[in-house]
């Protein structure tokens, strides 16, 4: 620490890049992990990321084998290299953990995310809410005489910007389940 007491690279929103221009950059993976579908498997894992300082940017669970009991845990994390190495070692020496498979670095995969937005509002910024929705392919779910309720999916760069166009427009709430993703090819 310094002598103001600030870390080194304490701030992202600093003027000033105090981190050491040495370091690893950071880089978004998606894990698919397979696992047995028994109770206190989740906290295994989640604990494996939060008992180590490991951030989650997304996840989703769902079972995918229902006669050999087996779930598939869906993760998007955030680190170097060499951390994301470290989680998916760790991974895999979890007794309930079948297959780790890295997504990002083992070929092309398809990623999708479902997301409900809420948009509330009445004359112009209806329709264009409405004409934004056409563009982007969203689905209007509910629809009340102030409200729409769209659903949309996509990748998680497309429900972003649809979020992010539906701000002005009279956001009010949205809901995403977290990315889904899978392998192409065989």
């Amino acid at each position: 620490m310094s002598a103001l007491k600030i870390r080194k690279g304490a701030s992202r929103h600093s003027a000033y890049d105090l981190r050491d221009p040495n370091e690893e950059r950071q880089e978004t993976h998606t894990l698919a992990v397979l696992v047995d579908n028994e109770a206190g498997v989740l906290a295994r894992v989640i604990g494996l990321f939060s008992g180590r300082g490991y951030n989650i940017e997304s996840l989703t669970v769902a079972e995918t084998d229902h006669e050999g009991h087996l779930s598939r845990i869906t993760i998007v994390t955030t680190g170097t290299p060499a951390v994301i190495e470290q989680i998916k070692a760790q991974l895999g020496r979890l007794v309930p953990v079948h297959q780790v498979h890295d997504l990002t670095v083992e070929g092309p995969a398809v990623e999708r995310e479902l997301a409900l937005v809420k948009v509330t509002g009445s004359g112009d910024k209806r329709v264009e809410a409405m004409r934004t929705s056409e563009v982007f392919r969203a689905k209007v779910v509910d629809t009340t005489l102030q409200s729409f309720v769209f659903e949309i999916t996509g990748t998680p760069e497309k429900v972003d910007a649809f979020i992010a166009l539906m701000r002005p427009l009279g956001l009010t709430d949205v809901a995403r389940t977290g990315v889904a993703a899978i392998a192409r090819g065989f």
